[in-house]
């Protein structure tokens, strides 16, 4: 039996149980009704979504991201921060990325879809798989009314669908900036693939995105 977008019931299911070691199970999340028109040639979003690797390291084989960046948002515009100082989960930041993609490519609505299918888990409050903490949460950051509209009815959207036991706790939150982290964690899972944290946690999220949208997934990272 197939999904009416071509995606087999069998491999959701073989991907959901095949791997024990997965922090988020994939879900294959629906087609958002809503998407962002597009302002620019290239275009900017910012997802949280705990560790910051894998986030990143997913994001960046999809086909239309241009550039992928780990960093911090959702705390003070004033107060610059590190790794260090956000882990300690009292600052008010969150791990996220920034991607820069191409809207002609890729959409914002496409981005959403792929996070909430094989990133992050919208139902655990302030942790992912096996990081907890303030700074590991899921939140979305639009940067104009068209990510801010396309957000908030794509979250509504995840309510309705019944994918998830437990409700969406993911917010959408207020943008004030976002700082690159060091360079030490940019293209950490390109970097370092045979890490102990990425072949336990971010590894299986890589393979699923590969498995469940392959019009979408392209071999080699964006740079």
């Amino acid at each position: 039996m197939r999904r009416s977008d071509g995606i087999s019931l069998a491999l959701l299911a073989a991907l959901a149980v095949a791997s024990p070691v997965r922090a988020e199970r994939p879900v294959l999340a629906p087609v958002a009704t809503i998407d962002a028109a597009p302002t620019r040639k290239l275009e900017t979003a910012i997802f949280a979504g705990g560790c910051y690797w894998g986030v990143e390291g997913v994001f960046s084989h999809v086909k239309g991201v241009h550039l992928v960046k780990s960093g911090f948002a959702g705390g003070p515009s004033n107060r610059r921060v590190d790794y260090d100082m956000v882990s300690g989960g009292d600052t008010g930041f969150a791990e996220a990325v920034r991607v820069t993609y191409d809207p002609k490519q890729v959409s914002y609505a496409t981005l959403l879809r792929i996070f909430f299918s094989v990133i992050a888990d919208p139902t655990t409050l302030n942790y992912q798989g096996p990081d907890h903490g303030t700074q590991y949460r899921s939140a979305l950051f639009p940067l104009n009314a068209e990510q801010g509209k396309a957000a908030a009815a794509y979250l509504a959207q995840l309510n309705k669908a019944g994918l998830w036991r437990d409700p969406v706790v993911t917010k959408v939150e207020r943008f004030t900036g976002f700082q690159d982290a060091g360079t030490d964690h940019q293209d950490f899972m390109m970097k370092n693939p045979r890490h102990p944290y990425i072949l336990r946690w971010d590894a299986p999220k890589l393979a699923a995105f590969k498995a469940m949208f392959p019009a979408l997934y392209r071999d080699k990272p964006s740079a």
